[in-house]
């Protein structure tokens, strides 16, 4: 059974979100894992409230701001994005982690 190791990054700094996940692949392919990726979304603008005081009715302008998003698959090597999901990213990237269990073709389900 091959793991499935998907990532996805998301952070309002493009050069850090950027920087880190090129950092990522160089390090993955240097030790001979099979990744795909990075690939990128379409930046996601988001838009908040501010209001005056600390009921709704009087607002300034919406703050808003853009967040870029990333995403990476490593395949086998549960070993390598174990050490990968164990890694200190900067506070400004946000990480979601998920694994899948992929059988090979042809496996027959019990």
């Amino acid at each position: 059974m091959t793991f499935v190791t998907k990532l996805d990054f998301a952070s309002g700094d493009r050069d850090v979100l950027a920087e880190t996940v090129a950092e990522l692949k160089t390090d993955l392919e240097r030790k001979g894992t099979e990744c795909k990726g990075p690939h990128a979304s379409p930046a996601e603008t988001v838009r908040v409230p501010q209001y005056k005081r600390l009921r709704p009715g009087d607002e300034f302008s919406p703050w808003s701001y853009d967040v870029y998003k990333r995403s990476m698959e490593i395949h086998g090597s549960d070993e390598i994005a174990r050490d990968v999901v164990a890694r200190d990213f900067p506070d400004s990237i946000h990480v979601e982690v998920e694994v899948d269990r992929k059988k090979p073709l042809g496996h027959r389900r019990d």
